[in-house]
């Protein structure tokens, strides 16, 4: 059940030709929503680098043209993604089109040097001069969000940058705790953006869509969704338009998909054309099926409240 690395022999065929091209999809234009206070107009959905490296240069330059020639005009990537191999692809394929799509990358440096380093590492892979957006990277510890707003943090290099004009907008990211994003927006108050997980197992454990997502609302900030179908751990019980309808059916204005074919980005771009918003009962629903699978066995990039709580009893003798 890996959707991201499923295809079929024919389209393995035809994705190392960068003109082959999978079913086709359906006419009309996909559905755009204003990113928060940016004021930016974002497709519903958008190509995310991270998962490049599960196909060829060749071929993540074909996927990305191809989500462009759709209509996608969002684009993430990250500067540790495929060692920075996902930025150069972007910087082979986006650069004639730079004024028609919202490009952002992110840095996981904790420091202001490291991530100016980065910014300046981006910039040339990307072969552009400026970022629509720039993010902290998977921030995953209150430890490290110390660390970005201690003095020479990397909290001094995004507001640098954007003052700059290096970024238009700046925000940050992250998937292992909740309450550290809450920290992160706790500390700082002039984020754009916000990037989160978000799926329909998420509601059951450490959620996002319940502490999180809230604040970024209230605040109003632009809002991306990442990991809609858990890596594909849901698919065995939820089928792919469900699990993209329910996230695209929270207040979000954009959800990131990584694609490894032309053919996952085209049954995205058609499910995004077609999107409805889910009722209350009919998202609730689906939570339902995705529960039984729930837990950071599913969502193991989330903290393991088992495995803390086991440590716990034993540091007190509990187990000894």
């Amino acid at each position: 059940m890996q959707r991201r690395t499923f295809l079929s022999t024919s389209a393995i065929a035809g994705l190392s030709l960068p003109g082959a091209r999978a079913a086709k999809v359906s006419q009309g234009e996909i559905p755009k929503r204003t990113f928060g206070k940016t004021g930016e107009k974002l497709t519903i959905i958008g190509q995310a680098g991270g998962r490049f490296p599960l196909c060829s240069y060749d071929d993540a330059k074909a996927i990305t043209l191809r989500a462009y020639e759709l209509g996608v005009n969002y684009f993430d990537c990250a500067r540790i993604y495929w060692g920075g191999k996902s930025e150069e692809v972007y910087g082979a394929v986006l650069p004639p089109f730079r004024k028609k799509i919202f490009l952002t990358t992110k840095s996981p440096q904790r420091s202001r040097k490291g991530a100016e380093a980065d910014l300046e590492q981006s910039l040339r892979a990307l072969k552009t001069d400026y970022l629509d957006l720039w993010q902290i990277h998977q921030v995953s510890t209150i430890d490290e969000v110390q660390q970005i707003f201690a003095p020479g943090g990397a909290i001094e290099a995004f507001e640098a940058a954007k003052k700059a004009g290096k970024c238009r907008f700046m925000g940050f990211t992250g998937h292992h705790d909740p309450e550290v994003h809450l920290a992160m927006l706790k500390n700082y108050d002039k984020y754009d953006t916000i990037l989160m997980p978000l799926n329909p197992a998420d509601p059951s454990y450490l959620s996002f869509e319940k502490m999180v997502l809230p604040v970024a609302v209230e605040r109003g900030m632009g809002i991306q969704g990442m990991k809609s179908t858990a890596n594909a751990g849901l698919l065995a019980d939820v089928h792919l338009k469900d699990c993209l309808n329910y996230v695209l059916s929270l207040p979000i204005h954009c959800l990131a998909l990584g694609c490894t074919t032309i053919g996952q980005i085209e049954d995205d771009v058609r499910i995004a054309k077609e999107f409805q918003p889910m009722s209350a009962d009919q998202m609730a629903k689906v939570r339902e099926r995705a529960k039984a699978l729930a837990g950071p066995r599913l969502e193991n990039w989330k903290r393991d409240v088992n495995k803390q709580a086991s440590a716990h009893r034993y540091s007190d003798g509990a187990l000894a």
